[in-house]
């Protein structure tokens, strides 16, 4: 149960105009809470913030109030624009949310959305005109930027950057987007602008350091929150054990979707207004018409009371669905996490989770969607069968009173910086004042990049040599390399793209791909030609891929020894081949089959963390009578499905290998690396906690109530040997010898 809390008010700053406190007190606030207040100061001041309040602690008002409060002071005497702000937003739907909710104020204050919707007309309007331009990482980087010449009287007069929901940008994607927002600083400062960020998380840790690495600038951390809340009670539920058996006999539990679809029905029908978190596109729909079915049987007038929300839907539906369930009309609704950010639904008096989202942030971010205001709540998460939720749903401590993680992101990861620096060499040559906007280790890059022939070294800086557009070398949603194309096999429509790194796992023939809400079967995947080709279809059954994987140590940075046992950080190789897929019953998860595939190697240079048990350590466990290649193939799966406890990373982010005795070591070696190239600080993350993460991975283990090993232990859904072989007792001991001569209470 987590406790109630009382609101704490403060008076309107006297700076804020007459009209801006009166749009404000129309919507109902007569005195704002305390950190808003103290927020609005600060960025009034010039400070950069990160106002790193709870969810639904009114974190918009914090940065509309300045910065509306400055478009208006700064007006021209025949209405010219003297003052802009440039919002940024993870996701469309969060930006539009936004603009609605600014629009409602009534001010006259010129607003604008510019995004993958926008018409040629609205962008043209958006650059001549807008004064408060709502858009995301994306738009800023492809549009913005590249033509910032054309942007010039909105760039040169900016005067706050919002940066929304900035927990949402880690991994690669964080360092791509910290590097777009150190472009943007460059080109600002070019036409005499420089903006105040603000930027806002109800869930980061560390708030002050994300927000610092993401801006390369000192922010301070306003963390303090004085918004009423209600009491929350929260529900930890493991669903049972099924009688199916799957992998290698392995005990399957019944699927979590399943299990919140019935709980969504029961709350329905006692008129419990309830949002269900689903993890896929395809699960919303499946939760929805099944609770549909449930309520149904109970009363026919009642399955109109739940519905899907998902992305892919029209900007319309979407709006509806929000607007019917602010209304009540709805009373369910099972929902992706396009839900998850800061989408302005209140009213709700329960939100299920269908299996933990990957980081408590993201768990927080979920449940604090019900109970808004000062109303109580209810949240459950539904454990899916999977190590880290059957490891939370035994030890409710590491979630409910832990702090969030801390986001994790390298900004001075190579293959990240080397691209954004051609594209803002494209943009204006760039000089030695501007390296460090980039980090310390630009220099290198640079002369790397003149190496490659990407940039020329000229007497006023570095130039971008004319291949093409830089901004494309720079995909910030990619893990780098050409992009595969998807394409409906009869009309040769092409319907989206996968990473290249991921069109392997996900784009194989014979895959399931789910695309903006619609389900397809590959055909074909050409990888000379960069093209899967694709056809509709609404199989009962979903794939995942098996790939095999070697690996060898290119150099060590850091190294700490375990009496005996080492563990290190530092570069690998690793090669991967794609071998087969497995076909799973949706829902349910029982394998149906193992389908071999014909892929090419891949290689990859990126970080890792690995650890070493040398034979005499082993002897003594008294391993050596037992499955040696199994228990530490055990251990490194179970690490890996653990690790996200502790690195904002998913499962699928990272990778791993074991082998009872490695080529380059000589013994036991079990590593876990970054699934990216050059890293994304998920090993590293996991070296500098260790001691946590894999005592963790150790009572996962131990604590599983199966006999020889599963899905929520050792299992891995995309192991290529067919998770075998795998000894869980042997796992036990394993980790006990390794961790008897770990520091005690540290790191």
């Amino acid at each position: 149960m987590l406790p109630a809390r009382e609101a704490v008010h403060e008076d309107w700053p006297e700076w804020v105009p007459d009209d801006v406190r009166g749009a404000f007190a129309a919507q109902g606030v007569a005195r704002p809470w305390r950190h808003q207040v103290v927020a609005a100061d600060a960025a009034h001041a010039g400070d950069h913030v990160i106002v790193a309040t709870g969810t639904a602690s009114g974190k918009s008002l914090a940065y509309q109030v300045p910065a509306l409060s400055a478009i208006h002071a700064a007006r021209g005497p025949r209405g010219e624009r003297g003052a802009s702000v440039l919002y940024l937003a993870p996701t469309k739907a969060l930006a539009h949310d936004q603009l609605s909710g600014l629009a409602s104020l009534g001010l006259d204050v010129r607003l604008a959305a510019h995004d993958g919707d926008s018409s040629r007309e609205e962008r043209d309007w958006t650059r001549d005109h807008g004064e408060y331009v709502l858009t995301n990482p994306d738009m800023l980087h492809r549009s913005l930027l590249p033509s910032h010449h054309r942007w010039s009287r909105l760039l040169g007069s900016l005067q706050y950057v919002v940066v929304d929901e900035c927990h949402h940008y880690r991994g690669v994607f964080g360092a791509h987007v910290s590097h777009v927002l150190r472009r943007l600083r460059r080109v600002c400062a070019m036409y005499g602008a420089h903006p105040t960020f603000v930027l806002a998380s109800a869930t980061v840790a560390q708030p002050e350091v994300t927000a610092s690495r993401l801006t390369g600038l000192d922010v301070v951390a306003l963390t303090r929150d004085d918004s009423p809340r209600g009491r929350v009670s929260l529900l930890l539920w493991e669903p049972p054990f099924t009688s199916h058996a799957g992998e290698n006999g392995a005990p399957v539990r019944r699927a979590a979707s399943s299990e919140v679809a019935d709980l969504l029905a029961d709350l329905v029908a006692e008129d419990v207004r309830t949002l269900a978190f689903i993890r896929s596109r395809r699960g919303a729909e499946q939760v929805a018409a099944t609770a549909q079915d449930l309520l149904a049987e109970v009363d026919p007038s009642l399955p109109d009371r739940v519905a899907a929300y998902r992305g892919g839907y029209l900007p319309e539906e979407r709006r509806a669905l929000e607007a019917a369930l602010r209304r009540g009309d709805l009373m369910g609704l099972a929902a992706t996490n396009a839900l998850e950010l800061g989408i302005d639904i209140s009213g709700l008096d329960a939100v299920l989770i269908a299996g933990f989202p990957g980081t408590r942030a993201a768990f927080w971010q979920q449940v604090g969607r019900a109970g808004r205001g000062a109303q109580d709540a209810l949240g459950i998460l539904v454990a899916k069968d999977d190590p880290l939720d059957t490891y939370l749903v035994t030890h409710p401590e590491t979630l409910i009173g832990a702090p969030v993680e801390a986001s994790v992101f390298d900004p001075s990861n190579p293959h990240v910086m080397g691209p954004h620096l051609c594209a803002a060499a494209q943009e204006s040559p760039l000089t030695e004042a501007d390296l460090p906007h980039f980090g310390p280790t630009t220099r290198e890059v640079v002369d790397e990049l003149v190496a490659l022939g990407l940039l020329r070294k000229r007497p006023r800086g570095w130039f971008w040599t004319d291949r093409g557009r830089a901004a494309d070398l720079a995909d910030i949603r990619s893990a780098g390399g050409s992009p595969v194309q998807l394409i409906e096999a009869d009309t040769g429509r092409v319907v989206g793209t996968v990473d290249a790194s991921g069109a392997h796992n996900q784009a194989h023939a014979g895959a399931v791909y789910v695309h903006q809400g619609e389900t397809w079967i590959v055909e074909d995947l050409d990888l000379e030609h960069h093209v899967a080709s694709m056809r509709r279809d609404d199989p009962s059954f979903s794939t995942t891929a098996r790939e095999v994987t070697d690996i060898s140590i290119v150099s060590t940075r850091e190294r700490r020894s375990w009496a005996g046992c080492e563990l290190s950080l530092g570069e690998v190789d690793v090669s991967h081949q794609v071998v087969s897929f497995l076909r799973r019953r949706q829902p349910g998860g029982e394998v149906l089959s193992e389908e071999p595939l014909d892929l090419p190697e891949r290689t990859l240079r990126t970080s890792a963390v690995w650890w070493t048990v040398p034979d005499d350590v082993v002897a003594e466990a008294g391993l050596a009578a037992l499955d040696v290649p199994g228990a530490a193939h055990a251990a490194e799966h179970c690490s890996i499905g653990l690790l996200p406890l502790f690195a904002t990373c998913d499962r699928w982010d990272i990778g791993g290998v074991s082998t009872a005795r490695h080529a380059d070591t000589g013994v036991l070696t079990v590593f876990v690396y970054d699934g990216h190239p050059g890293g994304a600080g998920f090993s590293e993350r996991g070296f500098h906690t260790a001691v946590a993460w894999l005592s963790a991975t150790r009572e996962a283990i131990a604590g599983c109530e199966c006999t020889s090993g599963c899905p929520s232990c050792i299992q891995s859904p995309k192991c290529g040997n067919q998770n075998n072989p795998l000894d869980k007792v042997g796992a036990i001991q394993l980790l006990d010898a390794l961790l008897a001569g770990a520091p005690r209470g540290g790191e």
